[in-house]
């Protein structure tokens, strides 16, 4: 059996599990918790808890995908995971920033199921494949192969994290500044030419339907979101997975959260959540480093 003690010792990894495998913090928090309901009504000796825990959340998780999928399918403009909001260097958080970056949860909902479930155990995690085998009833050979198409995949597709921290961190901070300024000319400087901003409303809230592209584009796009009427605006320099970004709040309550990429100290690709389903759990911060947005246009 699993006891409490050891399912707590373990929790960490397995929310790490089921989000990096779901791309949703409300569906990793229901992993876990039914995890725990599994695991707590085992009453055999378990011989290797960790590698018990991991199964079942894997699992669990591959069943969710399954129903997920259809979802997806409707979903209403870019689907975006949803965000892991942190203080800036807020420690064991910004360890595996690159692991659980939005950029990255993205491309690995182009892999299969499977071919998620294998790197996240393997490249995240650390598990040996026989030890993936062993969790998900395929032989060791095959779980290998699965493995090594995966890596692949995503390390074609994948962000390089060349800039520094500090760099994307003062990038990002100063397209801020420009942003609430309403400063267009500064906010396309500091714009790749070729940038790309992805918005998801979920067509509940104001976002672009279309990716954006191109920085005047992205600049105007930005600026009409953070123009728009507002009820005592408030911007916050967050961590979002890992990387710098920026919450807004909106008469107290989380209304965008948004993230950059910088390569060669341009912002090369802007992530924006603004369906309010997926900032339910984002704590509203209480250390706001703006007023809010200028009207300027």
């Amino acid at each position: 059996m699993i006891d409490a003690t050891t399912f707590e010792r373990h929790r960490r990894m397995l929310f790490g599990i089921a989000y990096r495998m779901l791309g949703s913090v409300a569906d990793a928090e229901d992993m876990v918790q039914d995890a725990w309901l599994r695991c707590s009504q085992v009453t055999t000796r378990v011989d290797n808890p960790v590698g018990y825990l991991a199964r079942t959340v894997t699992n669990l998780s591959l069943n969710r995908l399954t129903s997920a999928a259809a979802t997806r399918e409707q979903y209403v403009g870019p689907w975006l995971p949803e965000p892991l909001v942190t203080q800036p260097d807020a420690g064991e958080e910004v360890e595996l920033a690159e692991s659980v970056s939005l950029a990255l949860l993205v491309v690995l909902e182009t892999l299969s199921p499977l071919e998620r479930a294998v790197f996240v155990l393997k490249e995240v995690f650390g598990f040996s494949f026989r030890e993936i085998a062993g969790m998900l009833d395929r032989g060791e050979a095959s779980v290998r192969q699965v493995g090594h198409r995966a890596r692949s995949h995503v390390q074609a597709r994948r962000p390089r994290y060349d800039t520094p921290a500090e760099v994307r961190r003062q990038v990002t901070d100063e397209f801020l500044a420009a942003c609430l300024g309403g400063d267009l000319n500064r906010m396309m400087e500091l714009l790749a030419p070729d940038v790309t901003a992805w918005s998801d409303g979920g067509g509940k809230v104001k976002a672009a339907l279309r990716p954006q592209h191109g920085a005047e584009k992205v600049a105007r796009f930005l600026a009409a979101v953070l123009t728009q009427p507002m009820d005592d605006p408030r911007v916050h320099a967050v961590d979002v997975n890992g990387s710098p970004g920026l919450l807004l709040t909106v008469a107290g309550r989380p209304d965008t959260v948004a993230c950059a990429e910088v390569e060669n100290a341009r912002i090369t690709q802007i992530r924006i959540i603004r369906n309010p389903d997926k900032l339910r759990h984002v704590p509203p911060t209480s250390r706001p480093d703006a007023r809010g947005p200028s009207n300027q246009s």
